[in-house]
């Protein structure tokens, strides 16, 4: 049974005082979490501190971007030793935002993938279409593309890959997709693993719906057969509000 993944997304936000206090609040309530694994991804700066603060929990820490060079003359950018040395086990790549605002190609994120990989940190691959492309009827060709190139000559065992489904149009502008599109999408996204890296690791690779999730919607997701959790943003910001939505994850997924 693939175990469930909540992950925040805190995006351009806190500083490490806020982070701080944030794991301070929600670190007591989470300890008891035993059937949830829980990510948060803080920005680079917090990284270091939040490890040295969750030492023996059971939070766990990823980033929000890692470079495709190990070392080098590449100013501004982060590799993933310098990741692990700060606590981070997980990373988040392809974000939308990485995507549409930044301009990054799919051959940036394989490279970032590949990397990532390559040094022992799980990538949180995101993929999912515009509202425009949805509307066209492109969604499943947009997400099958994407997969295709961002995995392309990828070598990865399925525990160790996470796909986020974040139909662009859904992020941060409170209109969430159905619980049955994302699972419509979620179910295309494990067909396509399967195809391009076989039946096992399609079989256990994690795929988080991200886009306006929030406490009254976390169990109608989590419910569907192949969302295995969620990359959750705005609604991540509140420690009250992510705590109660990983817990309704372990109730639901459980009950």
């Amino acid at each position: 049974m693939r175990t469930p993944l909540i992950a925040a997304n805190w995006k351009m936000h806190k500083t490490v005082a806020e982070a701080l206090d944030f794991v301070k609040v929600a670190e007591p309530h989470l300890a008891a979490i035993h059937k949830v694994e829980v990510v948060v991804c803080p920005p680079f700066t917090s990284l270091y501190p939040l490890s040295q603060r969750l030492q023996g929990s059971a939070i766990r820490l990823g980033a929000q971007d890692v470079f495709w060079e190990e070392r080098g003359a590449y100013t501004g950018e982060i590799s993933p030793e310098m990741l692990q040395e700060a606590g981070s086990r997980y990373v988040i790549i392809g974000h939308s935002e990485r995507r549409q605002v930044l301009g990054e190609t799919d051959t940036v994120i394989n490279k970032k993938v590949g990397n990532a990989l390559g040094n022992q940190l799980r990538p949180i691959l995101c993929v999912g279409e515009t509202l425009e492309e949805r509307r066209a009827g492109l969604a499943r060709e947009v997400v099958q593309a994407q997969l295709k190139s961002d995995l392309k000559g990828i070598m990865v065992q399925g525990s160790d890959l996470v796909v986020a489904y974040e139909p662009v149009w859904a992020i941060g502008t409170g209109v969430n997709a159905s619980p049955e599109d994302a699972q419509e999408m979620s179910a295309f996204i494990r067909e396509q693993l399967s195809q391009l890296l076989g039946n096992g690791a399609a079989g256990a690779a994690r795929i988080l719906y991200g886009g306006s999730v929030k406490q009254a919607n976390i169990r109608d997701f989590v419910r569907q057969p192949d969302v295995d959790g969620a990359l959750v943003g705005g609604a991540s910001l509140d420690a009250g509000s992510f705590i109660t939505i990983v817990k309704y994850t372990e109730e639901t997924v459980h009950d």
